[in-house]
């Protein structure tokens, strides 16, 4: 059984929306290990958002245990819609996901890293995909706007173009390696037994949740702006067994018809101007 405990700073004037509108509106889930020194920053930024667009916005940092300073860092921002709960179960990216996810109250939920790789300014854009009908929708990388920041080595690069490769066939996204993303919480709720290992929780969701419909909206990845990277090759290994356990759950022993369903999922792309994916024949998305 999973033992948590909630961390909720108290200062009720800090809070833009009141806590009675939390549940309708939006929790951002941001799993942590030792990103102490990047919590401040991202809720700067997180907050800059929630006021600008008047969002009724809560953030859950799910924390694996990381004893450096991360539940200091929250209480001392004070903020009520900012939350921490240190966890005491399954270590890692996908089920803190999960946790969160179930833990928070937002009708729709987004999932990002906590080391500013991800632009929180983009959470309106992602939410604007859902408000127009989309299922998901993704920050992506690898659409017409979309790039990563200078400083990626070849090793890099490489490991993010194999990883693509082998969950073509699972989705027609373009960037399914992403961790930023949105749903709601209702195609949660609607979703076949979920049993990630890793940290590619978004992939398992558009497998096994009968999303029909993700977008992905062009982001810039930023490089990470403090502490070291949780990718090892232990996490890696996960990844291929991630897949090995998603490859049976869609395709089973009839693996063609079930690429031809994977492949007629559409995918559009959320930019000034698009074009919709219609399928494996289709237009491409252009600006």
């Amino acid at each position: 059984m999973i033992q948590s405990t909630l961390h909720t700073p108290k200062n009720p004037l800090a809070s833009f929306a009141p806590a009675a509108a939390l549940s309708r509106g939006v929790s951002v889930i941001v799993p942590t290990f030792r990103e102490a020194p990047n919590i401040p920053r991202l809720v700067e930024r997180l907050a800059a958002v929630r006021e600008s667009r008047r969002l009724d916005l809560d953030v859950w940092f799910m924390d694996d245990a990381s004893g450096d300073g991360s539940r200091e860092a929250v209480e001392a921002l004070a903020l009520p819609w900012v939350r921490l709960v240190e966890r005491d179960g399954p270590r890692g990216l996908s089920p803190a996901v999960l946790e969160g996810m179930r833990s928070s109250a937002g009708g729709t939920l987004v999932v990002m890293d906590a080391d500013l790789s991800h632009p929180p300014e983009t959470i309106p854009d992602l939410l604007e995909a859902l408000n127009a009908g989309a299922d998901m929708a993704f920050g992506s990388r690898y659409v017409a706007g979309g790039s990563t920041q200078e400083g990626w080595g070849l090793h890099r690069k490489v490991n993010s173009v194999v990883a693509t490769l082998l969950a073509r066939p699972l989705t027609r996204l373009r960037d399914p390696m992403s961790g930023f993303f949105a749903l709601r919480r209702s195609l949660l709720d609607g979703a076949a037994q979920l049993d990630p290992i890793g940290y590619k929780i978004g992939l398992e969701l558009v497998v096994k949740s009968g999303a029909g419909r993700v977008v992905e909206v062009p982001i810039r990845f930023a490089n990470r702006h403090a502490g070291s990277s949780k990718l090892t090759p232990v996490q890696q290994l996960k990844y291929v067994e991630h897949l090995r356990r998603l490859y049976c759950f869609r395709f089973g022993f009839r693996f063609g018809a079930g690429a031809a369903r994977a492949a007629a999922n559409p995918v559009v792309v959320v930019a000034p101007k698009f074009r919709t994916a219609e399928g494996p024949s289709g237009p491409s998305p252009t600006r």
